[in-house]
């Protein structure tokens, strides 16, 4: 066998080659020499197979980088510079390479030599280290972490940006996700509540980032100026919150981790809902389902552990914290409020004091104990909010209001003004005039106020394919099915059926007229 090079050989392979050797100067050549013939193997092989049975391992080679003699003294410079320089403000291994390009010349060296000749200086000057962690353990009910994420979902066939929130407990690992499209204060602490809801009581301590929801501004160390709502949240349901130091997401890695295994395995694919409801409903089932999840060293799933924290747990309150920003504004000219930087619609005359209340979705106004108004609430900023219901009286007065109104032109963006309003409109224009079909087709819009836009559409619908553009018509069909009709009951007639006699027949009549019939023949 000829003699060839074995450098090529996996570890496995070497292993094997060495108890040939082994074996053939136990048993066979019995030389170093021979061996190294008959094997076609460097004679400092055969040595060191005689030596140990395992080849050693094997080091890796430092490239000597030629091309970068000139520029290693500039990329030290550059590395000692930054031992002064802010964190975020120091050179990568890239803006390093750009600069050698640009600043030194005849540099031909390629950027994985500078990254792996950065790198190396970096652990030697100690810019580069990787912090060590402790591992924390918990006791029952005593913590659990809070966080927000990012997720998209698809709703009424749209792609959504969403904010997820999250708690996980850190004892039994089980976790509570609700979705919102804004994570507003309002948001935060309703979802609080439904998490408490599902885990059946409250943890004596929740950890948190510096959310502007809970704090306003940081102090030194670790106390926070926290919000008066937040405070007032955290009282009534009797736990004490820690927050974690800024920019420092590892003090609450257990939510971390969470987010990102329940993203994964949960919103991947991109789930479907009609709306938001339902795809919380979905989430919430998602959560269920992951109580049958086996944790990295845990002996339990997550849900059994649930049921062994549960009695740790404080008690849920008797009553849920009110959880709506409330004010105090006037309606203005436009029949409007305005709620933080938006107006919102009310069916009040000008000059009434009123109380808006701010949810997480919506905002709600109320006048003299009853609601008057409710409305999606508008996350942008400095935008009218209108509901058309709020102006059919003063548009009654005034009809010629109503094509350019901008809270009609909302309605037909929202999908609410439906084509059929507008064929049953210009035809009452055609037969009444302008101002007079107008002032009808107003007439029929009160009919539908409150909850009866379906029926009225319905009613229009109808009014329509038959042809009929009279508003009386149409209020009856919308109408018909309210009317008290008296029905019509068999009426016993008990001893006045002595009485009854068998109808009249008239066939002998007939014969009668025949017989005369042919007489005048005759």
């Amino acid at each position: 066998m000829g003699q060839r090079k074995r450098s090529w050989l996996t570890r496995g392979e070497k292993v094997e080659l060495f108890e040939q050797i082994r074996r053939e100067y136990e048993f066979g050549v019995g030389t170093i020499a021979g061996i190294s013939r008959k094997l076609g193997v460097h004679r400092r092989m055969v040595r060191e197979a005689l030596h140990s049975a395992e080849p050693a391992p094997v080091r890796a080679q430092q490239r000597r980088l030629r091309k970068l003699n000139g520029a290693s003294d500039f990329i030290d410079r550059v590395l000692r510079a930054d031992l002064s320089a802010p964190p975020k403000q120091r050179h990568t291994a890239r803006r390093i390479f750009d600069r050698l390009k640009s600043e030194v010349a005849g540099f031909k060296g390629s950027e994985r030599s500078v990254r792996g000749y950065v790198r190396r200086r970096r652990q030697q000057l100690g810019l580069e280290h990787r912090e060590v962690f402790v591992v924390q353990t918990y006791a029952w009910g005593t913590e659990a972490q809070v966080d927000w994420y990012e997720a998209w979902a698809i709703l009424s066939g749209e792609r959504v940006k969403l904010q997820v929130f999250e708690m996980r407990s850190m004892a039994s690992g089980a976790a509570y996700h609700r979705a919102y499209t804004h994570a507003t204060q309002q948001a935060f602490l309703e979802a609080h509540q439904f998490a408490f809801a599902y885990f059946d009581g409250v943890f004596r301590v929740l950890r948190y980032d510096n959310l502007k929801s809970a704090v306003k501004r940081i102090l030194r160390g670790c106390r926070r100026e926290e919000t008066s709502r937040f405070i007032a949240f955290r009282s009534h349901w009797r736990f004490q919150s820690e927050f974690c130091n800024p920019a420092r997401g590892n003090e609450k890695g257990g939510v971390e981790g969470e987010g990102g295994y329940f993203r994964r395995n949960h919103l991947v694919p991109l789930p479907e809902a009609a709306d938001l409801d339902e795809l919380n409903v979905y989430l919430e089932r998602c959560c269920r389902e992951d109580q049958s999840r086996m944790l990295a060293g845990r002996t339990e799933p997550v849900g059994a552990a649930m049921l062994v924290e549960q009695p740790h747990l404080l008690p849920l309150a008797t009553e849920s914290f009110d959880l709506a920003e409330v004010s105090f504004p006037t309606v203005d000219g436009l029949r409007c409020v305005r709620v933080r930087t938006n107006r919102y619609s009310v069916p009040l005359r000008p000059g009434s004091e009123v109380e808006a209340r701010v949810n997480a979705d919506f905002v709600e106004v109320w006048h003299e104990g009853r609601r008057v108004a409710r409305h999606e609430r508008c996350f942008s900023r400095q935008q009218q909010i209108l509901d058309l219901e709020h102006y059919l009286d003063v548009l009654e007065r005034k009809p010629g209001a109503l094509a350019g109104s901008t809270a009609l032109a909302q309605w037909r963006q929202a999908g609410r003004w439906p084509e059929s309003f507008d064929r049953l409109w210009h035809a009452l224009n055609m037969r009444h005039g302008r101002q007079q079909g107008t002032r009808q087709m107003i007439e029929l819009l009160q009919l539908g106020a409150g909850d009866a836009w379906g029926r009225l559409r319905t009613a229009v619908d109808q009014a329509l394919l038959l042809g009929c553009h009279d508003v009386a018509a149409i209020r009856h069909l919308m109408l018909s099915d309210q009317f008290d009709r008296p029905t019509i009951e068999a009426i016993d007639l008990g001893h006045l059926a002595r009485y009854e006699r068998p109808m009249p027949v008239i066939s002998g009549y007939d014969q009668l007229l025949s017989r005369r019939v042919s007489e005048v023949q005759a």
